[in-house]
C-alpha cells in the first residue's frame, strides 16, 4: 500500500529537531565553558520536598511513589510523611556536614502547612524551587489551560509569600508538563525549570511570553527514587551509580569543559537509618575534589549565563 503524499510533509520538518521550542545543539560542539573559580564541574544537590495526599485522585495518572493500595493507604502516606518529619534532618545534617548548599524543590501545599519546616530548611540556607502544589495536581496534555494556570500561579506565589525568595526554578510534580506548562511558567516570573533531562549543561528554551526560560537538566537516571525505588536496586548500587556518573562527567569536564552533575534526593528514601550513610559516602566523594563548584541551581544557572556571554 502507498503512502500518502502527505506523509513526510509535516510543518516543522527540518534539521536537528521537529520543533521550534530551542535551538539544535550537539553538546561537543559548543564552546567550552569554565565555572567560578576556575573549576570544571558544577554540583546541584537538589532535595525534593513532597507532600502526597492520603485522598489522591490520580488524575490523569497515579504519580509514581503515591498511594497504591485501597484508601485509606496509610502504609504509604505515613512513609512519605516520614521524610519531611525525620528523614530532613538527618539530610540537613549530612549535607551541612560536607559544606553543600543545596536547592529545595518543595510542593507548595507542603510549605503552606508547614512553616517549621520552611523555617528549618531557611535556618540551613539554600534555594526554593516551586514544585507545584502537590503529588497529586499534575500538569498534562489535554488539561485545560485555565485550570493548569491556577494550578502553577497558585504554587509560586504561595512559595514566595511563604518562603520570602523570588523564587525563579520549577519541577513539576513527576516531571511531567503539558505543552502549556513552559508558557505558564515564563508567565509567572520562573526563568528555569528542571523537568528536561536532555543534556549535561543548560540550555534556552523560547516560550510565548517575553521572558528566558532556561531548562536545568536534573538527572532522573541517579536519582534516588528512581534507582531504588522504581528500579528496585540496593542501597550500594545507588552509592556505585552515582559515583559513576559523578566520576565520568568529572573526567569529561576536565578536558572538553564545563559540566553539571546534578542529584535530586529524596528523605523518606535516603533520610531512613539505613540508608543515611550511603548518602554520606556520596556526598563526602562529591565534595573531595578540587575541581567541583557545588552551589545552588539558580547561582549555577547564573554563572552559565555569564560563561555563555563572556
Amino acid at each position: 500500500m502507498a503512502l500518502n503524499d502527505d506523509y513526510l510533509d509535516y510543518p516543522k520538518r527540518r534539521h536537528g529537531y521537529d520543533h521550534d521550542r530551542y535551538d539544535w545543539s550537539m553538546l561537543g560542539e559548543r564552546p567550552p565553558i569554565t565555572w567560578p573559580g576556575g573549576k570544571t564541574l558544577a554540583v546541584w544537590i537538589n532535595i525534593s520536598l513532597q507532600f502526597y495526599p492520603l485522598n489522591q485522585r490520580g488524575e490523569p495518572f497515579k504519580v509514581p511513589n503515591g498511594m497504591t493500595m485501597p484508601y485509606p493507604d496509610l502504609r504509604h502516606f505515613s512513609l512519605r510523611d516520614y521524610g519531611n518529619r525525620v528523614g530532613i534532618y538527618r539530610v540537613l545534617k549530612a549535607l551541612k556536614q560536607h559544606d553543600i548548599t543545596p536547592t529545595f524543590a518543595i510542593n507548595a501545599q507542603l510549605a503552606e502547612q508547614t512553616p517549621y519546616l520552611v523555617r528549618r530548611l531557611q535556618e540551613h540556607g539554600g534555594e526554593f524551587i516551586a514544585h507545584g502544589w502537590n503529588m497529586d495536581h499534575l500538569h498534562y496534555g489535554g488539561q485545560p489551560i485555565e485550570e493548569e494556570a491556577e494550578l502553577v500561579k497558585r504554587s509560586v506565589q504561595t512559595l514566595r509569600r511563604v518562603t520570602g525568595q523570588s523564587i525563579r526554578g520549577w519541577l513539576s510534580p513527576a516531571k511531567h508538563q503539558s505543552f502549556n506548562t513552559p508558557d505558564l511558567l515564563s508567565e509567572n516570573g520562573i526563568t528555569y525549570c528542571a523537568d528536561w533531562v536532555n543534556d549535561d549543561l543548560p540550555y534556552v528554551w523560547k516560550t510565548a511570553s517575553k521572558n528566558t526560560l532556561t531548562m536545568m537538566p536534573l538527572s532522573t537516571e541517579i536519582e534516588d527514587q528512581f534507582v531504588m525505588s522504581q528500579n528496585l536496586h540496593s542501597e550500594d548500587a545507588w552509592v556505585t551509580q552515582v559515583k559513576d556518573a559523578f566520576d565520568f562527567l568529572l573526567e569529561e569536564s576536565r578536558t572538553a569543559g564545563g559540566r553539571l552533575f546534578a542529584l535530586n534526593l529524596h528523605p523518606w528514601l535516603v533520610g531512613q537509618p539505613h540508608r543515611i550513610a550511603c548518602l554520606e559516602e556520596v556526598l563526602a566523594h562529591i565534595s573531595g575534589h578540587a575541581e567541583v563548584w557545588q552551589a545552588p541551581a539558580g547561582e549555577i544557572l547564573d554563572a552559565f549565563t555569564h560563561a555563555e556571554q563572556a
